[in-house]
């Protein structure tokens, strides 16, 4: 497929079914989405899909209707986030040919998700496939599961500038792209590689969200911050893009989350409601 950056006629592009205009974004078949937000990182270990997973849940407790799309396709983990690892994505034929559809799996909040994870018969299996091969089992992934009608379509995209990457902000029609970030300077240069990244393919980014920015104190409340003592306002600053929240080391959440249980856990938390004041 062609890409709308090296067309002559990019201004006039528009947004069709796939399968359709080789100049065209991709929308799921079977399926409306109204918003697609994009969550990358430069660099893995920063908590990228942990916060796909707390945006998604504050997105439903909001009232919006929501999906996600574990596009890390080699490390994915949003099964894992939501509890649902044990669960498996049916496959449906359609028609009288070899096309399928992924019925995606619906956690207890009801959000809707699908991932490589769902799809193999056991989450250890390892995905030993080149950049073509993934990219094409990523399209599939998000044009051919039955979504139904969300309001938000969150992507967990794998660390870096990569295929996957470059096949979201091409092919698909994002609405925004969220950066996360941890507070180390060596993180943030590659992290602005990202962001050059999508300032080049013209998408836009809403904000950067710093993750692990402190620990609280259980004793005595006091801030403590772990991996440096710049703020995230001045790391948002090098980044050149809007701060939308500073998240701290929740071990309450990462205990919920290892039992399975940070769905669970985040319904009845409201630690993370700001943060979804600033991207909706």
């Amino acid at each position: 497929m062609s890409n709308c950056s090296t067309c002559p006629s990019k201004n006039n592009c528009s947004t069709k079914k796939a399968g359709g205009d080789s100049c065209s974004k991709i929308i799921p078949k079977y399926g409306n989405v109204k918003n697609i937000i994009g969550v990358i990182s430069g660099k893995g270990g920063v908590g990228k899909s942990t916060v796909t997973g707390i945006m998604a849940v504050e997105l439903r407790k909001a009232g919006y209707k929501v999906g996600v799309l574990d596009a890390d396709i080699t490390g994915p983990s949003m099964p894992r986030f939501f509890g649902i690892n044990e669960k498996r994505a049916p496959m449906l034929p359609v028609g009288n040919n070899d096309e399928v559809k992924f019925i995606p799996v619906e956690t207890p909040l009801g959000i809707k998700v699908i991932s490589i994870n769902l799809l193999t018969e056991q989450e250890e299996q390892p995905v030993i496939w080149r950049g073509p091969v993934i990219t094409g089992v990523l399209n599939q992934m998000y044009s051919d599961t039955e979504w139904g009608d969300l309001d938000y379509l969150l992507i967990d995209m794998p660390p870096g500038t990569g295929d996957v990457a470059l096949t979201v902000m091409q092919s698909f029609p994002i609405s925004d792209m969220i950066v996360v970030s941890t507070p180390q300077d060596m993180v943030s240069m590659i992290v602005k590689k990202v962001v050059i990244m999508t300032e080049k393919l013209g998408v836009n980014v809403k904000g950067v969200v710093e993750n692990m920015s402190y620990i609280i104190c259980e004793s005595c409340g006091e801030k403590t911050r772990v991996f440096s003592k710049k703020s995230a306002e001045e790391q948002a600053l090098y980044l050149g893009i809007p701060l939308l929240a500073e998240m701290p080391i929740n071990l309450d959440l990462i205990e919920n989350l290892e039992k399975g249980k940070a769905e669970e856990y985040l319904n009845h938390s409201q630690q993370y409601e700001k943060l979804i004041k600033t991207i909706i």
